[in-house]
């Protein structure tokens, strides 16, 4: 009797850690499913939280072209050490554009904004376009900066 309760309470344990392991992988799982999600959660990877590895997750490797956002963010940490403060780009007003199926392009305006103590000190908005790439879940291919 104390076998089969054991067995049983067994039992209920590997279900719990199956149901567990279900619900992290889940949660930690890559959204590729779209292209504007694929851009967003890409910016908050490399604007936000400043992670490379992380951002890498959302790109099309080596062949992307995302030298010219390289340049925004290398000018926000120069901002931040020159002059003591913070600066962070937020995004919105997502739209995506093109007709093809494994091809897109995401307009997005980011506002990129200096703190200090707590205040803004200066804001700025620019209007950048990010082409996406749909390979086993969407990624992105370029980002550059509108006129």
């Amino acid at each position: 009797m104390l076998a089969l309760g054991a067995g049983i309470l067994g039992l209920f344990c590997l279900g719990g850690v199956g149901v567990f392991v279900s619900l992290y992988d889940e949660a930690t799982e890559i959204k590729r499913s779209a292209p504007d999600a694929v851009v967003d959660n890409f910016l908050g990877a490399y604007l936000t939280s400043r992670n490379d590895a992380d951002a890498s997750l959302y790109t099309c490797g080596a062949e992307a072209n995302l030298s010219a956002l390289t340049s925004l963010r290398t000018e926000m940490l120069n901002r931040e050490q020159k002059f003591g403060t913070s600066v962070a780009a937020t995004w919105a007003d997502m739209e995506v554009a093109g007709t093809a199926n494994t091809r897109k392009s995401v307009a997005v305006e980011l506002t990129i904004a200096g703190w200090s103590d707590g205040q803004q000190v200066s804001s700025r908005k620019e209007l950048w376009s990010f082409d996406v790439v749909d390979r086993n879940g969407w990624r992105v291919c370029g980002a550059a900066k509108q006129a």
